[in-house]
């Protein structure tokens, strides 16, 4: 059953944005998104926010969750999260097998 992850990355000065810049131009996200196991992994920018970024991260499974943890790449997430002086929150979601509800899908344009 897979994981998604969201956390967001809160900090000053443009920071967190920074952040995900440094992580994209380093390859450091290319890289995570290559681990087995990894189902997604975007940055977003919420737009009543500019100091927090988005990060939905999925995987597989707890497993590749554990694994990913596991990896030298933790620590140059750390180090970069210490460098812009980030803060955290973290949600973490079991997506719904039965889908999306009849009644709520007419509100939902594909």
């Amino acid at each position: 059953m897979s994981v998604v992850v969201n956390i967001y990355y809160t900090g000053t000065d443009d920071h967190a944005r920074k952040f995900a810049q440094e992580m994209e131009a380093s390859g450091t996200a290319a890289a995570i998104r290559e681990e087995e196991g990894n189902l997604r992994y975007e940055y977003f920018f919420p737009a009543s926010d500019p100091q927090t970024v988005l990060l939905i991260d999925a995987w597989k499974d707890q497993r590749a969750i554990d694994k990913h943890h596991a990896s030298p790449m933790m620590d140059t997430i750390a180090r970069l999260r210490e460098k812009y002086d980030l803060h955290m929150r973290v949600e973490r979601y079991v997506p719904d097998e039965q889908g999306i509800p009849e009644k709520d899908s007419r509100f939902i344009k594909e």
